[in-house]
């Protein structure tokens, strides 16, 4: 019995350490070479269309849907940046919480007609919009890990190119927001930019640098925090930043010196402003 019973033990043990080395394993497939990005030797991605989109469906989970909801802070900065009506557009969120980018089903979200027909303006007054296609372009991101995952990351290059297709079938842009490190793990800034920015370089997609923005952010200012305690969901700088870089990457509109400040303090904001603008313009290879 005593026998058996030590055999068992010793099994266990064995199983107890192999998992714990796939975990490991896991956790180490997360990390990148360096959390440092020369954003001049990335691949470009595609520079934003000539056409500047005027409506937007966002497609995402809860990166997006924190700090009431990032198309409305994108909507309130673009159209209070200087020359911002470059930027003026309507934009509907559509997120699942934890969604991957597999999560969402976009041809249904891309019928004619169907979100986004028709708008709430003034006290209430409902507006109908144009019939047919509804939005000019759609934002995709993958779950905050996937895209380095040693399991998931096929499932987001998989996914980022049947969304593209399907987008583009049906007459609407894709473009990718590229998403930032975990506060504690720093290391993934690189693997989510390589990850990203091949994404748009494969299907010729335009792609929003606000995880490099993050890590600039960070670099320059540590004294700002730009995610929760949880360490991945953003505070309101966090969402702040991005929308920043949203602008300034998509429509080619500089936020600096923006009146909009969603209760950040100024200069709080005037640096959030340009970090945003820095990092759009290397990452894209503007002048």
């Amino acid at each position: 019995m005593n026998q058996k019973l030590n055999m068992m033990k010793s099994i266990l043990k064995g199983a107890a350490l192999a998992s714990l080395l796939a975990l490991a394993g896991c956790a180490g497939a997360l990390k990148a070479p360096s959390a440092n990005v020369d954003t001049a030797k990335l691949p470009m991605a595609k520079a934003a269309s000539a056409n500047p989109p005027r409506s937007i469906l966002y497609v995402g989970h809860s990166f997006m849907y924190y700090n009431n909801s990032l198309h409305n802070i994108t909507i309130r900065l673009a159209r209070d940046s200087v020359n911002g009506k470059e930027a003026n557009h309507r934009a509907t969120s559509l997120t699942i919480s934890g969604a991957g980018i597999d999560w969402h089903d976009l041809e249904s979200y891309l019928r004619p007609d169907g979100l986004g027909r028709y708008s709430f303006v003034g006290d209430n007054e409902v507006r109908f919009n144009p019939p047919g296609r509804q939005y000019d372009s759609v934002i995709l991101m993958d779950c905050s890990q996937c895209p380095v995952h040693p399991i998931l990351s096929k499932v987001f290059f998989d996914y980022s190119k049947k969304h593209s297709e399907t987008a583009r079938a049906k007459g609407v842009e894709p473009i990718f927001l590229m998403t930032w490190a975990y506060a504690d793990k720093p290391e993934m800034t690189k693997g989510l930019a390589d990850a990203y920015t091949e994404a748009g370089r494969q299907n010729n997609a335009h792609v929003i640098p606000a995880g490099l923005a993050f890590a600039a952010s960070i670099a320059k200012r540590p004294d700002i925090n730009l995610t929760v305690p949880d360490k991945r969901h953003p505070t309101l700088a966090g969402s702040y930043l991005t929308a920043a870089t949203m602008v300034a990457s998509i429509w080619n509109v500089n936020p600096v010196g923006s009146k909009f400040t969603s209760e950040l303090s100024p200069d709080v904001a005037r640096h959030l402003q340009e970090v945003a603008w820095e990092t759009s313009r290397n990452y894209h290879g503007r002048p």
